[in-house]
């Protein structure tokens, strides 16, 4: 692997590091060229610079699937999915792209994931991600993902408590650390990423708003328009911070109301 130039997209800070990380361990001469976080700038990249030999992409980002990246900039490049999904979700991902890593990634995975780009680098022909299959994939994911969780569990000292999804208020997540918020305002640690918690629940009752807080649409309030396009939201029980929705995804969060 000499002189391979990767884009890395992914919306969770640690899981950035953790990549670069594991792409610093191998035997490869690897430049990260930057680690953009929502679909909105990786097109914006995409189309103000030249393209990567490899892009890592997650599926999952803070302003939607990142399969919306494709249908606004044509990649002509290779990449490998970064994905909290099951194997069965993911099986079209063989067909349409070099690789898929399930998350959390391993070290063995990566490397043989970047063995296999290597091989067919210099013989990868551009037109296989012209011809990207999103409803294939679409559909699988869409399958997956009927049976959405009902409870939680959390640890309170030695003692393992449940937690009914309808008493879940909103979920964020600060310092690598995933917490869950209960409509009486108690705040438990959970062992899931953001991500992983944004696929196990039911969408139509629950929203990522960015990519530290998704929220149970009973527990929105008041919702104002802001600067530069995002919005401003109150959630209940309330929040320590501001909460906005970016302006790629006012649009979606809105329809997502009125649904």
């Amino acid at each position: 692997m000499k002189n391979m130039k990767v884009l890395i997209v992914e919306d969770e800070p640690f899981a950035q590091q953790e990549l670069k990380r594991l792409l610093s361990a191998t035997n490869g001469d690897i430049t990260v060229l930057g680690c953009i976080d929502s679909i909105e700038e990786t097109v914006a990249w995409l189309r103000s610079n030249p393209l990567p030999d490899l892009i890592f992409l997650d599926i999952q980002l803070s302003d939607g699937l990142s399969f919306e990246i494709f249908k606004q900039e044509q990649i002509l490049c290779p990449v490998i999915f970064t994905t909290a999904f099951d194997e069965y979700a993911i099986q079209a991902f063989k067909v349409n792209s070099i690789d898929y890593l399930l998350k959390p990634i391993k070290q063995a995975e990566l490397n043989a994931a970047l063995e296999k780009f290597d091989k067919v680098r210099e013989s990868y022909q551009l037109k296989t991600q012209a011809t990207f299959d999103f409803s294939q994939i679409e559909q699988l994911l869409s399958t997956a993902r009927k049976e959405y969780k009902s409870r939680f569990i959390a640890r309170v000292g030695d003692q393992i408590k449940h937690i009914d999804i309808e008493d879940v208020a909103w979920f964020y997540a600060e310092d690598n650390v995933v917490f869950m918020v209960t409509k009486t305002n108690n705040r438990y640690i959970i062992d899931y990423t953001l991500d992983q918690v944004s696929l196990q629940l039911d969408p139509k009752r629950f929203f990522r708003i960015n990519r530290s807080y998704i929220a149970a649409i009973q527990n929105i309030g008041k919702v104002s328009r802001y600067f530069n396009g995002r919005l401003l939201i109150e959630i209940n029980p309330a929040a320590q911070e501001q909460v906005f929705v970016s302006r790629a995804k006012a649009q979606e969060f809105i329809e997502w109301l009125d649904n």
